[in-house]
């Protein structure tokens, strides 16, 4: 551990499930996190259109979800790519399916069933809608998640891409690491991306209602530039860099270029290049650029948390990132995440506000303090809990005691 992670991290409780490998990693959840409360709080609150530069950079807050999904392309293809690279089995599919589930599925039942209960225009949905939505499946059968669980969409296509991660693995990776491989999966991935954007999600839709844009296919660049991430931090790990490596790693070292750059593409983002700022459908170019954009955004974002040295004193970037107040904000972060849209209802339905005319500050304000609260709670009261399960997975148990049993003496007694 250097020396900055020594000084900034002995007040954090790290969780049970979180390498400190990458400890800036944990504040980028946050900052993903907030990012999306707060486009949400500009929605519900009219800003979009209405001011200038401010507001159209507060419809881009959902690149968010661009710099959650880079993150995960990096930190869970990282393991497959690090084993491969040392000549060791790839991680066991099931026990990693095993620690996604407890990691999603726990704060996510919740959130679901609260918002199935609580939220008035909820009450009329039929079993096959609820049961659509407890399996994360409602964007496959329908235009969208039930109020209070529309941004769940992308929660969708965490769990799609968990589920494909394995297969991409065995596809790119194999039990040897050749980086030309991984690069030609990560072009494929790209690939596949631009033409649903262009062609594949007009092609599937047809005349269902079913939401093909908020499909995995639409997002594999993002989860391609997280992986690629993956493999420069493994090919720089084991002296195979290279020139792209070392330029990666160059670019890193300079983090306040690298938020400034993803900046100045957020202000591209902004302009008619990348579509409407409302719900207006864009025009497939439009879908297209918009997706790069927010692609190039986290890959900026996410490349000096994990490509970097740290230096032995602390730049502002370090002690703002591994402060450990913001890398505790990232270990709720996924409460916020969830919980942040049922109470946007919850305090639209308890007080005088009005959606869409009630001011952006007041509302943004008591959504982010009931939301912290709500996320603090369900972090300790359920998150928690549930990962310290992550050991424990069923199958694997089940072999284990097949192994002591068949290594036990013969002497008519268990192993157990």
């Amino acid at each position: 551990m250097s020396t900055v992670d020594r000084a900034l991290t002995p007040a954090v409780e790290t969780p049970p499930e979180t390498a400190t490998t990458f400890p800036h990693v944990d504040t980028l959840r946050a900052v993903g996190a907030l990012a999306v409360l707060t486009t949400h709080v500009g929605f519900w609150s009219a800003s979009y259109g209405t001011n200038g530069t401010v507001g159209a950079l507060l419809a881009r807050l959902d690149v968010g979800v661009a710099l959650f999904f880079t993150l995960s392309g990096f930190l869970l293809s990282r393991a497959w790519l690090s084993r491969a690279a040392d000549g060791r089995a790839a991680p066991r599919t099931g026990h990693y399916l095993w620690k996604r589930a407890l990691r999603i599925l726990p704060v996510y039942v919740v959130t679901v069933t609260l918002a199935l209960a609580l939220i008035d225009a909820n009450s009329g949905l039929g079993w096959g809608d609820r049961l659509a939505t407890y399996l994360m499946a409602s964007t496959l059968v329908d235009a969208t998640f039930p109020a209070g669980l529309t941004h769940m969409w992308s929660l969708a296509v965490e769990l799609h891409f968990y589920l494909l991660l394995p297969l991409l693995m065995l596809l790119g990776v194999g039990r040897t690491l050749r980086p030309a491989r991984v690069v030609a999966l990560l072009v494929v991935l790209t690939a596949l991306s631009t033409w649903w954007h262009l062609h594949g999600a007009a092609w599937a839709l047809g005349d269902s209602l079913v939401a093909t844009p908020q499909w995995l296919v639409g997002y594999l660049d993002w989860f391609a530039v997280g992986i690629g991430l993956a493999l420069a931090s493994v090919l720089h790990e084991h002296g195979r860099g290279g020139r792209v490596v070392a330029g990666l790693r160059s670019l890193a070292a300079q983090p306040g270029v690298c938020w400034l750059l993803a900046g100045s593409l957020m202000l591209v983002a902004t302009t008619p290049l990348a579509g409407p700022l409302v719900l207006s459908p864009p025009t497939d170019a439009e879908a297209l650029t918009k997706n790069l954009l927010f692609a190039a955004v986290g890959g900026l974002v996410v490349l000096p948390a994990v490509m970097r040295e740290v230096p032995p004193t602390p730049t502002t970037y370090d002690r703002v990132l591994l402060h450990p107040a913001a890398r505790h904000l990232g270990f709720t972060s996924y409460g916020l995440f969830c919980l942040h849209v049922p109470v946007l209802h919850l305090l639209t339905a308890t007080t005088a506000w009005e959606p869409f005319q009630v001011d952006f500050w007041p509302l943004w304000i008591a959504t982010l303090v009931v939301s912290l609260v709500a996320a603090e709670l369900a972090y300790r009261l359920v998150e928690r809990p549930a990962l310290r399960l992550k050991g424990r997975h069923p199958l694997a148990r089940r072999r284990e005691e097949s192994a002591a049993i068949a290594s036990a003496p013969s002497t008519g007694t268990s192993a157990r």
